[in-house]
């Protein structure tokens, strides 16, 4: 027999498929179950005009046949198969795609009548090589229908291939690999295991649309005689048992009136290993300049790695229900990248490997289209689910403020109504529509207070003078919280504004002038605590912000209290560069500014003491540490005697 050398390439181009296309070897299986169910689906569509073709859609079927005492896996089908012309055309020529030929064909007789129902995977004539990562010598005996005879096309993948006239019967087509013996780092005797192809079989290609079988090895327990007595020990008989791989009909294919919220549910829970049931399901069906569908699920809890390096964020993609990517990223933004589900397109243009996009013009479509969505879906969630959403915030709701703050604010408008901030007048979590609602006419900011907790914040002095308004405070209490206050900056043109800033109440003239006198009258006090001080605060001043409490801290500059707070936790080598610009505010009006008053003229070290415990004072108020506790027990205690 005459060996043929591959008509289109030499064998470096041919090495390269074989070793370079494909990221991972078992690609192959994916590849040449494509194919297979390309070869069907061309003679089933031929059935529905031919008569003689005697077969219904249901008889259609590919047969997986591993044999490990031969080392031969053989995948078989019953769909068109080839002539010897077209064994020739299609596997001795590199990169020649009989799929994409006849789906030209297709298409152009169906021009003008709308899109073909054919739908053909294979288009670029590589994914058949595949086979020799995984085998040293591919056979592959075919009979197209309507030929009476069968051929027989052999290659190792080195150099050429031969072809000899043959039995079979009936038509289709038979791939038959022998399966390269194990090397110390390849263990190729798994694609011999009936399990491990099962298991391939359900993530690339459990929804081929015909049953993908396979004879399965199998044990079962022997029914227990009668007269069994009670030490019977039960007895086990092996046996073999044909068995469907895939489901075929991928769930999000069916129309969404006819899927159950229970099927649903069993999907999320099975294809990602949750305990819990999604809180929400968006089921997309898509019609258009890109078509496509879509399942897509809002989960109830965070994955244990979900703010970690580790995790990965991504949909499924499939191309025609076969698998292309496990987790394609470009399809979910950052900000919601807990969501979880599986989008499928016959519109992807995908490279030679199929395992990447060519060009992304389609897939942004579709991550545009599906950003929308999951934020439509929250807010109806939001709305009639409230307490599912209360759940999803506590779960997510941090990556929602991230997402605020990402890319420079680019996405705050859209997130902003989807965020949730603990109320001071509710005594809940409320969004920021629901605070403006509420507003009375003359209040002129939106306020927020930052700290460790709501009870914490509950009792800040500053907060005093904002409540005693009747004015409504969003608590802060997470680290991200006060730079998206910075990012957001206005809600419907009112400003956002902490309750730390002496301007957060407008004044009065006269409130002016009667301030800016109280300051000038005490300089001589508020002098002498900035010396004892010293670098710790930037400067002491009478506060316009405090009501009864005698003392607390705030800042100048953009850095905040917190905001210091979380530089600490995120790097403290560099902490020291982010400092906020500390100033003590006293109360001009306390009993404490008096004794301190008093002091300053009877007592100065005495004085310098009031002064130092003020400051640790407010240090303890605003949930900071003291340098020196013992020092501060000391002056505490020093005034007991």
């Amino acid at each position: 027999m005459e060996k043929k050398a591959f008509q289109a390439e030499s064998q470096r181009l041919l090495d390269l498929m074989i070793n370079s296309i494909y990221t991972h070897k078992e690609i192959f299986l994916r590849e040449l179950i494509s194919n297979a169910s390309d070869a069907v689906d061309k003679l089933a569509y031929q059935a529905l005009t031919d008569d003689k073709v005697g077969l219904d859609r249901s008889e259609f079927k590919i047969i997986l046949t591993p044999d490990q005492a031969a080392r031969t896996l053989t995948i078989s089908d019953n769909g068109i198969g080839m002539t010897a012309e077209e064994l020739e055309n299609n596997l001795g020529t590199i990169a020649k795609s009989g799929s994409l030929q006849f789906k030209q064909d297709m298409a152009a007789k169906d021009q003008g009548a709308g899109k073909s129902d054919v739908d053909i995977i294979g288009q670029f004539g590589v994914g058949f090589y595949s086979a020799f990562m995984v085998a040293d010598q591919v056979t592959v005996t075919s009979k197209a229908y309507g030929q009476d005879a069968a051929w027989r096309w052999t290659s190792d993948g080195k150099d050429g291939y031969t072809m000899e006239p043959c039995e079979k019967t009936g038509y289709g087509t038979d791939v038959v690999l022998h399966i390269k013996a194990n090397t110390e780092d390849d263990h190729y005797d798994e694609y011999l295991e009936q399990y491990r192809l099962s298991d391939l079989v359900k993530k690339y290609s459990d929804y081929i649309h015909c049953p993908i079988m396979m004879l399965m090895h199998k044990s079962r327990q022997k029914p227990r005689p009668e007269d069994a007595g009670d030490d019977y020990k039960p007895e086990w008989e092996d046996y073999d048992a044909w068995e469907t791989l895939n489901s075929m009909v991928p769930l999000w294919q069916r129309p969404k009136s006819e899927v159950e919220q229970g099927e649903y549910n069993q999907f999320y829970k099975e294809k990602y290993s949750d305990w819990e049931d999604p809180l929400s399901v968006i089921h997309v069906s898509a019609e258009g300049a890109v078509e496509y569908k879509a399942m897509l699920y809002i989960p109830g809890h965070t994955p244990f790695d979900f703010y970690s390096r580790e995790f990965e964020k991504g949909l499924q993609l499939y191309s025609s229900g076969v698998l292309i990517m496990d987790k394609c990223a470009d399809l979910l933004p950052d900000h919601f990248r807990f969501v979880r589900g599986v989008v499928d397109s016959q519109d992807f243009s995908l490279n030679i490997s199929r395992e990447m996009l060519q060009h992304t013009r389609q897939l942004k479509v579709i991550a545009g289209n599906l950003e929308k969505k999951i934020k439509n879906e929250l807010l109806k969630l939001q709305k009639d689910k409230r307490e599912d959403y209360e759940k999803f915030w506590k779960a997510f709701g941090l990556q929602l403020k991230y997402g605020v703050l990402a890319d420079y604010g680019a996405h705050k408008d859209l997130l902003k109504d989807l965020l949730l901030f603990w109320s001071s007048k509710e005594g809940r979590l409320i969004t920021l529509a629901e605070y403006q609602a509420r507003m009375p006419e003359d209040q002129k900011f939106v306020y927020y207070a930052s700290g460790e907790s709501v009870e914490r914040i509950a009792q800040l002095p500053q907060a005093e003078r904002i409540l005693d308004k009747g004015y409504e405070i969003l608590c802060l209490t997470e680290d991200p919280d006060e730079f998206v206050m910075n990012t957001l900056a206005e809600l419907e043109g009112k400003p956002f504004k902490s309750v730390n800033d002496s301007d957060a109440l407008p004044e009065s003239d006269e409130e002016k002038a009667q301030a800016q006198q109280k300051t000038e009258e005490n300089k001589d006090v508020l002098d002498f605590v900035k010396e004892t001080l010293g670098d710790r605060v930037k400067e002491v001043r009478i506060s316009k912000i405090l009501k009864t409490g005698p003392v607390c801290l705030t800042t100048d500059g953009p850095i905040t209290l917190e905001m210091e707070k979380y530089f600490q936790r995120m790097d403290p080598q560099q902490a020291g560069e982010m400092k906020a610009q500390r100033v003590l505010e006293l109360n001009g009006d306390s009993g404490a500014f008096a004794a301190l008053r008093a002091a300053m003229d009877s007592d100065r070290d005495k004085a310098g003491r009031y002064a130092e415990i003020l400051y640790h004072q407010a240090l303890l108020i605003a949930g900071l540490p003291i340098d020196d506790p013992a020092r501060y027990t000391e002056l505490v205690c020093g005034l007991m005697d």
